[in-house]
């Protein structure tokens, strides 16, 4: 994605109590990047959209009643999200770490052939972060685990 303004077709949004704080924990903790943020008169944020590689999410306030943040619903996700780290998924880790977020699982190889470590977020949001460490074909799987798989990368 070399124009700034190109989006991807799927876009995650992200709703934080406070989003703002949330910009500047991402960038610290993750390495997203902000590419655009758009705030009001009265300086709260009206929307944001930060980058993770060739990656694009939202990232926005509780603006209405339908939306809310993990830290406004008890803790509880209604997903997660899953980025792709270039490089050292284990520095990736201590620097999430480091920055205060909370690790759910440390990084462990998986059996599809990706390093993945969970983390939370200040609100709540449960990330996984991962990287491709070996290529792993579907029988090697299927093998692995005793599922039938049904395509595969």
């Amino acid at each position: 994605m070399t124009d700034p303004f190109q989006r991807p077709t799927l876009v995650s949004a992200i709703v934080y109590r406070h989003p703002l704080s949330a910009l500047d924990w991402l960038e610290t903790a993750f390495g997203f990047e902000r590419s655009m943020v758009i705030t009001g008169p009265d300086g709260s944020l009206a929307h944001a959209e930060m980058r993770f590689g060739d990656g694009l999410i939202y990232v926005g306030s509780e603006w209405a009643d339908f939306v809310a943040s993990p830290a406004t619903l008890g803790g509880r996700n209604s997903q997660l999200i899953h980025a792709l780290v270039p490089g050292d998924i284990d520095a990736h880790c201590v620097r999430a770490r480091a920055a205060g977020a909370a690790i759910l699982q440390e990084p462990t190889d998986q059996f599809y052939g990706d390093r993945t470590y969970r983390a939370r977020d200040p609100e709540g949001h449960v990330w996984v972060f991962g990287a491709p460490v070996r290529a792993v074909s579907r029988e090697e799987a299927e093998a692995a685990t005793g599922f039938k798989i049904e395509g595969w990368h």
